[in-house]
């Protein structure tokens, strides 16, 4: 069958390889002409993800069967309109795949149902401090449809507000953006899968996030399990009353929630697999392969077989995924992923960067230099296994300096 996958970035890679290891031609649309996932794609279009009539005429062109995407939130919608358009299966309607990409409906969605969420308000670029009267600083400012933190800056002070709103907007096709008030909290995220309209809980893992100067929430790892899992009854619900309000019927879940002193609140959702290559992390720690079940529904509208039955308070496992990060320079050489392979406990490891390359410096998540995931038999061994693969990962520049980042000493 044919194919049509939005995205040939680094996080759409393993989707590509693997509906071409299921005997399926991929049709890949990209805004990059040098995007990784070409190399395995059948036929490649440059055509933006964003681009709605653009993919819907890639999507005649080839006749395709299917179209997905994964491990990005926006082109969920034109997923949406392409399937509509040429009746293709789909997990969302386009009002539910606007819902989950446009954090103005979504927040709206969250105020209607009564699902906590910070105190928040839109700005436009004519705003002034009436707008956000009432609220209480540090804000963070965000784009209503961006993602990989980018336009996302945390505020102290209205003069921020008005000397920043412009650059968020830069990020966004829409004239307004989110403010809300910073809520100081741990972050965790949740993936499911949703069969029937009923939510399945897999994994929950810890986000643990850095903060550069006024850009917050760039991700470097993800933890399993998950050091609040005593407050699981209160997630499930919420998880639950999401997927209720927002309609989900069938398809993956992704639920960012903080928690802090004021209890579990929701940041924001999405309807894909997640970004920190959960496609990979989830099918080890579960066994639920949530890459094959995206793939075979977009082609095929059903599953093969019903979600198996999974409990996570049995997961008995440990597992960290690695997103680490360089400091700006000239790569020269970097270890190879067979050898960091070799390591005690390390599953699955790439890079975003190749030799030559130059580094920018970092102000949001596209500046990721790779990925690392990495298992050990308890809280400790994982510890160590991950410190003893941040010894070996080397990015070096022409000096041989180490560029390599390693945010967190376990």
């Amino acid at each position: 069958m044919r194919l049509l996958i939005l995205g040939g970035g680094n996080n759409q890679l393993n989707g590509i390889k693997r509906a071409v290891q299921k005997g399926h031609e991929v049709v890949l649309t990209d805004y990059y002409p040098d995007a990784p996932g070409r190399a395995y794609a059948k036929y490649n279009e440059v055509v933006s993800t964003f681009d709605v009539e653009g993919n819907i005429e890639v999507a005649k062109k080839y006749s395709v069967d299917g179209v997905m995407t994964l491990g990005t939130d926006q082109p969920v919608y034109t997923v949406s309109r392409v399937a509509s358009a040429l009746n293709l299966p789909q997990f969302l309607d386009i009002d539910t795949a606007e819902a989950v990409t446009n954090k103005k409906i979504m927040k709206g969605i969250f105020t209607k149902h009564n699902l906590p969420t910070v105190k928040y308000r839109f700005l436009n670029q004519d705003c002034t401090e009436k707008d956000w009267e009432g609220m209480k600083f540090p804000v963070v400012l965000k784009p209503l449809d961006s993602q990989g933190q980018r336009g996302v800056y945390k505020l102290h002070s209205s003069q921020e507000i008005k000397d920043n709103i412009q650059s968020t907007l830069s990020f966004s096709r829409q004239r307004e953006a989110l403010l809300e008030e910073f809520y100081e909290s741990d972050e965790i995220t949740i993936s499911a899968w949703v069969e029937k309209g009923i939510p399945h809980i897999l994994t929950i893992t810890d986000r643990e996030t850095f903060q550069r100067a006024k850009h917050i929430g760039i991700c470097f790892a993800h933890a399993f399990p998950s050091k609040h899992m005593e407050e699981y009854p209160t997630m499930k619900n919420l998880v639950d009353n999401i997927t209720k309000a927002f309609g989900i019927k069938e398809g993956p879940l992704y639920v960012q929630l903080l928690v802090g002193a004021e209890g579990i609140l929701i940041n924001e959702i999405a309807c894909r697999i997640g970004g920190a290559y959960e496609d990979l992390f989830i099918p080890y720690l579960t066994g639920v392969d949530i890459l094959d079940r995206v793939i075979d529904f977009s082609l095929k509208g059903k599953m093969p077989s019903p979600i198996e039955p999974y409990c996570i308070l049995e997961n008995n496992k440990y597992l960290s995924t690695q997103l680490f990060f360089a400091r700006a320079g000239r790569v020269k050489q970097i270890t190879p992923v067979k050898e960091l392979k070799k390591l005690p406990g390390l599953l699955y490891a790439g890079y975003n960067i190749v030799e030559g390359k130059e580094l920018p410096v970092i102000e949001n998540a596209t500046a990721r230099a790779g990925f690392m995931i990495i298992e050990g038999a308890n809280k400790e061994e994982l510890s160590r296994n991950i410190n003893h693969a941040f010894t070996h990962l080397q990015i070096l520049n022409e000096k041989n300096e180490n560029l390599t980042l390693q945010y967190k000493i376990y």
